[in-house]
């Protein structure tokens, strides 16, 4: 081999080299591009990711922002500012006894059970007329929304008619089906529908089961919560009449007997 032929193979070889090194560096550099823009969309997928997380966390929950809600939807058989005025009895009598209420109120319950029946009673035979203030306070205190729940349901029965509301609320108060204050059973549209089967005007009332699962009357439940608020009365089960608490005789406490209420009762009539 001549010395010119072997100086012409040694060059090609290093061209060779040189174009391969290039082609290499070409290839490093596109990688290092490709792994520059995956990681910037990385971070910006999980930068936006935890933005939708923190974005979804200062939402509104529905009950705050049915709390919000303008265009109140209220329950036939009410009156006033959103319908939170609920008065049921003879439009004759005289005498309004106004009954503040939690339906997760185990204090409520106990005065339903025992007193609820005697109330009804007076009612029907006109000695003075229910206005009925309800209340979800014991959500906030035990974490839960199923005193919000049941008085959005109990909207929907007096959606169907005052007979219906006053049956549903005594079911719901009673010994069976009232739930331990802890247990948010009234969470559940499930539960109160199992509750107002056994009341024969909302049975397989169609309407009214749609209304609670719909949540119809979530709106004017959070507006009669507010009126509870509004109102000065500090827990449940509170009475009044001509704005005077009704007690047990010689107690602050509410009447809890029909012998504690009758007594009662009959002073807050003379009054």
């Amino acid at each position: 081999m001549s010395a010119r032929n072997s100086k012409a193979n040694k060059a090609a070889a290093r061209e060779r080299l040189r174009q391969e090194r290039e082609r290499q560096a070409k290839k490093d550099k596109a990688r290092r591009q490709l792994i520059v823009i995956g990681s910037t969309v990385l971070v910006l997928a999980i930068a936006g990711g935890v933005g939708y997380a923190v974005m979804q966390a200062n939402k509104p929950g529905h009950w705050e922002s049915a709390k919000d809600e303008k265009n109140v939807t209220a329950p036939k058989n009410t009156e006033g500012e959103n319908g939170t005025t609920v008065v049921i009895g003879k439009a004759t009598a005289k005498k309004t006894l106004e009954l503040y209420e939690d339906s997760r109120c185990p204090v409520c319950a106990n005065f339903e059970q025992a007193v609820g029946t005697t109330v009804k009673k007076d009612v029907d035979a006109g000695k003075y007329k229910l206005k009925y203030v309800g209340a979800t306070f014991i959500d906030n205190a035990d974490s839960g929304e199923g005193s919000k729940n049941a008085l959005s349901a109990l909207g929907a029965a007096l959606n169907v008619s005052p007979e219906a509301f006053s049956e549903y609320k005594a079911a719901l108060y009673s010994a069976k089906w009232h739930p331990e204050e802890s247990d948010d059973k009234f969470a559940k549209d499930s539960y109160l529908l199992e509750v107002a089967d056994t009341i024969p005007a909302l049975k397989s009332n169609a309407e009214f089961k749609k209304n609670v699962e719909d949540g119809t009357f979530d709106a004017w439940a959070m507006k009669m919560s507010a009126a509870f608020d509004k109102s000065g009365v500090g827990g449940t089960p509170t009475l009044k009449m001509d704005g005077k608490k009704l007690t047990a005789d010689g107690t602050d406490n509410p009447p809890m007997t029909v012998e504690q209420y009758t007594v009662a009762i009959d002073k807050a009539l003379k009054g």
